[in-house]
């Protein structure tokens, strides 16, 4: 079976490359999202520590969610795309620490689009540098995907606009995005 093999990470990223805004494409839904969120996007900035500050951005019901948090590499002496990414929840009282793995499965040469995942394959994340993918890459990184052994059926499209929203909207003071998306709502 598929999802028993082990997963091919992308080796020898350039994390200086990699940084800046990338736009959810499509998304396993998960718990730390809300259910009807949309354009949704990460920034990442490279510390001079070597770490990567990590701003992930959603919008829900008109409001900005976000919550900030920290990547590093798994193993240090590795050429492997292979993160962890440590977030503090809930956002409104970022006590928490919530760690999670971000492998790099996919990535063009250029650094407009990617398929993150992890190795338990219960997150998928399709990326662009833009707001919309061509569907041919789109079907490219949904068929990678499969091969890697994930169940693709619960790919879930991201709605973003275009233009994107500005930088700062009003926000989502309380973490009521954040208390939804663990309810599931």
């Amino acid at each position: 079976m598929a999802s028993k093999k082990e997963m091919e990470v992308v080796k020898g990223v350039d994390l200086k490359r990699y940084m800046g805004r990338w736009y959810e494409i499509a998304s396993f839904p998960s718990r730390f999202q809300p259910k009807n969120g949309v354009n949704t996007r990460a920034t990442y900035t490279l510390n001079e520590d070597g770490t990567v500050h990590v701003l992930n951005e959603t919008w829900n019901d008109g409001k900005r969610g976000y919550i900030e948090g920290s990547a590093y590499k798994a193993d240090p002496n590795s050429d492997e795309a292979k993160l962890k990414v440590k977030f503090y929840v809930p956002p409104f009282l970022p006590i928490i620490p919530v760690v999670g793995d971000y492998w790099v499965l996919s990535l063009d040469d250029d650094y407009q689009y990617a398929l993150i995942g992890q190795p338990s394959r219960k997150y998928l994340w399709i990326l662009c540098r833009k707001t919309h993918m061509e569907d041919e890459i789109y079907n490219q990184l949904v068929e990678k995907a499969k091969e890697q052994g994930y169940d693709v059926e619960k790919l879930h499209k991201t709605p973003q606009t275009d233009p994107p929203p500005e930088e700062e909207g009003p926000k989502d003071t309380k973490g009521i995005w954040w208390i939804k998306s663990i309810l599931g709502k």
